[in-house]
């Protein structure tokens, strides 16, 4: 069988099988996630053996000490995975919620009603708990899903998969076997194969860096929903709480800043720099940030932290568009919020902006015009994540404007169609 036909018959069994999700019942559904979180709980042995197989693939490949760590299953790791499904079974249904429902003047009921959307493809790289998380979002929402994780986490993924559709089968008789698959070959022709079969796959979530999904996005034949990258923005605007825009700085950089919600940039009002900016520079060489600043904001900068320091640089052009995930920050004065704005707008990411401010005015000028998934008045941009959003589990962040934007979670991953209830009503 080569590549092609191999795909082929993962993407049939498992749209054969989200046809057979969407007869489960909520509580079915439930008591199949409960089961296999307590079989991952069981099978904590096997999954760190496996593990361990992926990991000296991992050291074999050269990978860095944090892509190891990432890569890791310990006690703690696997005990989360089990978790992790636990919540998910006690979260609400997505699938049948009534999203609309009118009478027409004839008579004519119509109802849009949450569904399943099908066969969702999760393609990922090194966390091999993303197997579960993923896997038990869509299997809640009435999704089937293929994942294909990165290479050295083939053995991990295979065997945590393989553990909860083992206990969905001895949980439920009527569990579809297909409703979970892993593609088991790590060949990179397997994505765009796989992407092209548009009469069985319905919708790709690549999650990882900019380059595997600008790959995913490139190659695919099917909806992709994505982010390309996080370049996001703090404005302290010249109204500000300074000693709330500090806290909020900080916390938007350094609480962790290899993720997609960390702040890139920090954009200052000129009317405040003089101010602001020394003290906050100082606060961030204490956290060992390296300061990438416009020619205001180098002067201002450099006379508040002790030189040398190798740690301020004046900013080039593409460091307004980089997404660092790493102690980095851009630093620019601007002439206001309508200049932060524009800033923004052009050089962003659309993932996640924040302004600080008591002046409500600048704040519904800056919430209503940053065209950003999330923008936040008075608060970190490390909001953004489904569980900080009340959705428990995630499956992803958009920056797409059609479907879904923003964080994802169970209502994410429905779709609807419309019922239509007469009695005999015809078009004239």
């Amino acid at each position: 069988m080569n590549l092609t036909e191999q795909m082929t018959r993962l993407a049939k069994q498992a749209k054969a099988a989200s046809r057979e999700l969407a007869k489960l019942t909520p509580a079915e559904k439930n008591a199949c996630l409960l089961a296999m979180a307590a079989a991952l709980e069981q099978n904590t042995a096997a999954i760190k053996d496996a593990n361990v197989l992926d990991l000296e693939y991992g050291a074999q490949l050269g990978l860095s000490a944090a892509m190891l760590d990432r890569l890791k299953l310990d006690d703690k790791r696997i005990a989360g995975m089990a978790k992790g499904l636990r919540e998910v079974a006690a979260l609400p249904d997505p699938v049948g919620r009534i999203l609309d429902d009118r009478i027409r003047p004839n008579g004519l009921r119509l109802q849009k009603i949450s569904t399943p959307i099908g066969v969702v493809v999760i393609i990922y790289e090194s966390r091999p708990n993303v197997t579960a998380d993923a896997a038990s979002l869509c299997f809640k929402s009435g999704n089937a899903t293929i994942l294909r994780g990165g290479k050295e986490a083939l053995h991990s993924n295979q065997i945590i998969a393989r553990t909860m559709i083992d206990a969905g089968k001895t949980s439920h008789r009527q569990f579809p076997e297909h409703a979970i698959q892993v593609v088991p070959t790590p060949d990179r022709e397997a994505i765009p194969a796989l992407l092209a079969l548009t009469q069985y796959v319905d919708l790709c979530m690549p999650r990882g860096g900019e380059s595997l999904i600008r790959a995913v996005a490139d190659c695919s034949k099917v909806p992709v929903i994505k982010h390309f990258k996080g370049v996001c923005h703090v404005f302290v605007d010249a109204d500000a709480d300074l000693a709330m825009a500090e806290a909020i700085v900080l916390n938007a950089k350094v609480q962790r800043p290899g993720v997609c919600n960390a702040a890139e940039t920090l954009l200052v009002d000129k009317a405040i720099a003089e101010k602001f900016l020394p003290p906050m520079a100082q606060r961030l060489a204490e956290k060992k940030v390296e300061l990438r600043c416009d020619p205001v904001g180098l002067g201002l900068v450099q006379s508040a932290v002790p030189h040398p320091s190798s740690a301020i640089k004046a900013a080039v052009e593409q460091d307004w568009f980089t997404e660092y995930n790493d102690y980095i920050l851009n630093v620019r004065v601007v002439d206001g919020v309508q200049a932060a704005i524009g800033h923004i707008n052009y050089y962003g990411s659309a993932h996640s902006d924040s302004i600080v401010t008591r002046n409500e005015a600048h704040a519904k000028q800056f919430l209503s015009e940053v065209d950003s998934a999330a923008v936040y008045w008075n608060a970190s941009t490390r909001f953004t994540d489904g569980g900080e959003f009340g959705m428990g589990a995630e499956i992803g962040i958009s920056t797409d404007k059609i479907g879904a934007r923003g964080p994802m979670g169970l209502e994410e991953l429905t779709s609807y169609k419309w019922l239509g209830i007469g009695h005999g009503q015809v078009r004239s």
